[in-house]
């Protein structure tokens, strides 16, 4: 009995352990960081139409998607809202010529490299990841980000794939889509075989 209670026991353990590490608490996943200006993701890109890469114009270029500088802020603020006191911090952030400090809603370990070139100019839309940023009033994180959710995409890449013009584009269904996704794959040059070898994320 001693012996069964202890396996039972080591079971349970192992599992509660899966269900904490998956978990949105671990996860982060809902997770919505207070930021230093409450910055609506759903009013400039769905309700203004700015494309993603307006402010996040490393994309394409860099490992990091970037944050605009606080001019980009004020090519706008300069004429509209420039009373507004929950902008105050954006209007500071000119002044002394210090960059605005936001807090990172996306949060990879230090050990996982990501980049975001690799992935936008390989097809996979920022949606993918990012979830529907122009449905969120403060942005939060909608994916766990995790390896196994990371290893599912790039074992089977295909749904995920999107036409270069379809990038930053939010709703994309592929379904309806004129190109599948295995020409998109072949389009892209994707070797999936490479995709799941642990240098690919661990360097």
């Amino acid at each position: 009995m001693a012996l069964w209670g202890g396996a039972f026991g080591v079971v349970i353990l192992i599992l509660v352990a899966v269900t904490i590490g998956s978990s949105a608490h671990d996860t982060g996943v809902y997770a919505t960081p207070e930021q230093p200006v409450p910055f609506s993701h759903e009013h400039h890109v769905s309700g203004l139409g700015l494309d993603c890469q307006y402010c996040h114009t490393g994309v394409e270029k860099s490992d990091f998607a970037g944050l605009p500088p606080t001019y980009t802020c004020m090519t706008c603020h300069s004429q509209l809202w420039t009373n507004a006191e929950m902008l105050e911090p954006v209007r500071q952030s000119l002044k002394r010529d210090e960059p605005i400090k936001w807090v990172r809603v996306h949060d990879l370990p230090d050990f996982t490299y990501f980049s975001h070139r690799i992935h936008v100019n390989n097809g996979v839309g920022c949606e993918s990841c990012h979830g529907r940023v122009d449905e969120m009033p403060i942005t939060t994180q909608q994916k766990p980000l995790t390896m196994q959710w990371c290893l599912s995409c790039h074992r089977n890449p295909e749904p995920n794939l999107r036409p270069a013009d379809k990038i930053t584009a939010m709703g994309y269904d592929p379904a309806k889509d004129s190109i599948p996704g295995h020409e998109l794959l072949e389009r892209y040059a994707i070797r999936k075989d490479n995709l799941t070898e642990c240098s690919t994320c661990h360097r």
